[in-house]
C-alpha cells in the first residue's frame, strides 16, 4: 500500500489548486478518472468578473495557479466597472478553452513532486492512526494522512436534456458513483444542487455583423502582471432574446425538467437558466446575452446567459430567435446537471470535515458555483491538508483578510441553500480588499506558509516600497501653489496630468502607478474604512445581553427577527447569523455605544 501525506480526488479547478498547494509542502498525489480532463473549462471559457477577479488575484498572491493559467491563454481582457471606484473594478479574462486545459496539464502533470493516479475513488476508510485509506473502484488502496475531495458536480451526477436524464458528472463524462456513501456513513448531510450550461454554436453559422462587438481593452491587463501574447486578439459580442424567444419558452415549460418537477436540486439564483429568467422576470421584453469565443481559431462560440435544460429540438428553435443566430447550428446542446453537495456548515473554516477529521472538501461539493470560488477553496483545502499531515497548526483566513476569508466565513457559519456565488456586495470592507492590493495583503503570508518563494516576497516588498516613494514624491513637490497629491485628488486629474505640471515621480511600472493613484485619490475613504474595521474588530466580543432588538434604530426587520430567534451572545456571533447584514451589525454597534454612554452618565 502506497503512503501519501495528501491525496487529492478530482482534477478540476479546486483539485488543481489543492494539489499544487499541497505539493509545495509534502508528498502529494492527485487521483483523477482521466488525466486528459484535468483543467477543463466545462462552462464559460473565462476567468474573473465582479467578486470573482478579486478571488483570482488573492489566489495568485498566495502562490496559486489560476491567474497564471488565465493570463497565459488569454484572448480578450477587459476591466469591468472601470468607470466606478477601485473597490468594485474587476478584471475579466476570456480564455482559449483548449489551451487553458493543455497548459494546466503541462504544469500539473509535469510537477516533480506530485504523483498522478488514475482511477475512481469508491470509498474512504480510517487507517486507525488518524489517517485515511482511499479505495478505488478497481480495489487499489492508497493510504494518506489527509484527503481533499474536489468532486465538482460528479457525486451521483445526473445530466438533463429536457425530460430525459442520464448518469453523468458533466457532458460525456461518467459520474462519481460511490463517493457519496462514505460521506453519508461518516455523518454528513448531503443536499442536491443543480447547475447548467448554455449551448455551444458553430461559429461559422453566426452572423457576427448583426451583433454588438465588445473590443478588448487597448492595454491588456492580467492577474499576474504579465498578460499573455494574445490577450487582446479577439472581441466578444452581445445579442439578446426576443418576444419570440420568450413565447416559445412559455409555451413549452412542460418540457423543462425543472418546471415539470423532475429536478429536485436547487439552482443558482445569480446565474439562472433562460427558462427561469423568462418566468421570473416576465416584465422584461429582452435579456442580454454574451457571445464568447472558445478560442481565436475556434469552431464554436459560447452563448453566455442562455443556460437551459429544455430538450435539444427546442434549443434549435430558441437559438434561432436571437439576432445574428437565425441560421445557427448548435454543436453541443445545453443541459442541466444535478449532483450531491455537503452541508458546508459541517466544515471548519480550513474546509476540514467536523465529522471526518482529516477529510477536506473544496469546490462545488461545498455548494459553491464558479471556477474562481472553486480554485480559492482548493488552495485553502490543499494548504490545510498538508499542514495537518505535517502536524502544523492550520491557518485561518479571517473575514477581514479579503474575499477568500469572506467566502469561507459565509460557507461555514451561514451556509447556503443554493449554489453560492462570490460578489463584491458580500464583502463589507471591499475598499480595503481590492484586486489591485491582493499581493500587498497576502503575499508575505504566502511566503510564511511556504506557498510563495522568498524571492517573490522580496519583489512584492520592493514594489510597495516604490509605491510609497511615489506617494511621498507627490506630497513633497509643489506646482501652482499646490502639492502634487492635492492636484491628484481632483477627480479630473491623473498621474499623467500631475507630471505635466512639472512634478517628477520615480520610475514606476503601470501597476505601481495605479497603486499610487488609488492611495492618493482615495486616501480619506481608505483611512475611514480602516478605522471602521478596527472599531468592529475591537467590538467583536461586546455582549448583547439585555439588548431589545425592537429598539435598535436602523436594524432591518429581517435582522430583528433572526436575532431574536438565534439569540447570539456577542456581536461577533450576531454578524454570522444568516440574514444579518453589515449595516445591521453597524446599527448594533452604535446602539451598544449609546447604551454604554447612557450607563456612564
Amino acid at each position: 500500500m502506497t503512503d501519501w501525506d495528501v491525496l487529492v480526488i478530482g482534477g478540476g479547478h479546486a483539485g488543481l489548486e489543492a494539489a499544487w498547494a499541497a505539493a509545495k509542502l509534502c508528498r502529494t498525489a492527485l487521483l483523477v478518472g482521466n488525466p486528459a480532463t484535468v483543467g477543463r473549462m466545462p462552462c464559460n471559457p473565462a476567468v474573473g468578473g465582479p467578486g470573482k477577479s478579486q478571488l483570482v488575484f488573492e489566489v495568485h498572491a498566495l502562490g496559486g495557479l489560476m491567474g497564471q493559467l488565465a493570463d497565459a491563454t488569454a484572448i480578450h481582457t477587459r476591466v469591468l466597472n472601470a468607470s466606478k471606484g477601485p473597490a468594485v473594478q474587476s478584471l475579466r479574462v476570456q480564455n482559449e478553452r483548449d489551451a487553458y486545459a493543455e497548459y494546466a496539464q503541462d504544469v500539473i502533470l509535469g510537477h516533480p513532486t506530485l504523483e498522478i493516479l488514475r482511477g475512481e475513488a469508491a470509498d474512504l476508510e480510517g487507517d486507525g492512526d488518524g489517517g485515511w485509506v482511499v479505495v478505488t473502484s478497481d480495489g487499489r488502496r492508497f493510504r494518506t494522512r489527509s484527503v481533499v475531495i474536489a468532486a465538482g458536480t460528479f457525486m451521483r451526477g445526473v445530466t438533463w436534456y429536457g425530460r430525459q436524464s442520464r448518469p453523468e458528472g458533466r457532458q460525456g463524462e461518467p459520474p462519481s458513483r460511490f463517493l457519496s456513501s462514505p460521506l453519508l456513513r461518516g455523518g454528513h448531510v448531503l443536499k442536491r444542487y443543480k447547475t447548467g450550461t448554455p449551448p455551444r454554436v458553430r461559429a461559422d453559422s453566426v452572423d457576427f455583423a448583426a451583433l454588438l462587438e465588445i473590443p478588448a481593452d487597448p492595454a491588456p491587463r492580467g492577474f499576474t502582471g504579465q498578460p499573455g501574447p494574445r490577450a487582446g486578439e479577439s472581441p466578444t459580442w452581445q445579442t439578446h432574446t426576443t418576444a419570440r424567444t420568450h413565447q416559445l419558452i412559455q409555451d413549452n415549460l412542460h418540457e423543462s425538467p425543472m418546471y415539470a418537477g423532475d429536478i429536485e436540486g436547487r439552482g443558482p439564483r445569480y446565474c439562472p437558466s433562460i427558462e427561469d429568467k423568462v418566468v421570473r422576470f416576465a416584465h422584461h421584453d429582452r435579456h442580454l446575452l454574451f457571445v464568447e469565443p472558445d478560442g481565436v481559431q475556434t469552431s464554436e462560440v459560447y452563448l453566455q446567459g442562455f443556460s437551459s435544460s429544455l430538450p435539444p429540438h427546442l434549443q434549435d428553435q430558441l437559438v434561432r430567435t436571437l439576432p445574428g443566430f437565425e441560421s445557427a447550428v448548435i454543436q453541443r446542446y445545453a443541459y442541466a446537471v444535478e449532483y450531491d453537495v455537503v452541508d458546508s456548515t459541517e466544515l471548519t473554516v480550513q474546509l476540514e470535515s467536523r465529522r471526518m477529521p482529516g477529510v477536506f472538501t473544496a469546490g462545488q461539493i461545498n455548494g459553491t458555483s464558479g471556477y474562481e470560488e472553486a480554485a480559492a477553496q482548493g488552495l485553502v483545502a490543499g494548504l490545510s491538508a498538508a499542514r495537518r499531515a505535517l502536524d502544523l497548526p492550520l491557518h485561518e483566513f479571517s473575514r477581514a483578510s479579503g474575499y477568500l476569508g469572506v467566502m469561507l466565513d459565509d460557507l461555514v457559519f451561514r451556509g447556503s441553500d443554493e449554489p453560492y456565488r462570490m460578489m463584491t456586495s458580500r464583502v463589507e470592507h471591499r475598499l480595503l480588499c481590492r484586486q489591485d492590493n491582493a499581493d500587498e495583503r497576502l503575499g508575505q503570508l504566502g511566503v510564511q506558509l511556504g506557498l510563495v518563494t522568498a524571492a517573490a516576497g522580496e519583489r512584492i516588498a520592493a514594489k510597495y516600497h516604490r509605491v510609497a516613494e511615489g506617494v511621498a514624491a507627490l506630497a513633497r513637490q509643489r506646482a501652482g501653489g499646490q502639492t502634487g497629491d492635492a492636484w491628484l485628488r481632483r477627480p479630473e486629474f491623473t498621474l499623467d496630468d500631475v507630471e505635466a505640471l512639472g512634478i517628477q515621480l520615480p520610475a514606476l511600472d503601470a501597476a505601481e502607478r495605479e497603486a499610487v493613484e488609488i492611495r492618493v485619490k482615495y486616501e480619506g475613504y481608505i483611512r475611514r474604512a480602516a478605522h471602521q474595521l478596527e472599531a468592529e474588530q475591537r467590538a467583536q466580543h461586546l455582549a448583547l445581553e439585555g439588548v431589545a432588538y425592537a429598539e435598535v434604530a436602523g436594524l432591518s426587520l429581517e435582522a430583528r427577527e433572526k436575532l431574536q430567534r438565534h439569540a447570539p451572545v456577542t456581536l461577533a456571533q450576531a454578524a454570522r447569523v444568516p440574514g444579518v447584514r453589515h449595516a445591521d451589525v453597524s446599527a448594533l454597534l452604535v446602539h451598544l455605544k449609546r447604551r454604554d454612554v447612557s450607563r456612564e452618565t
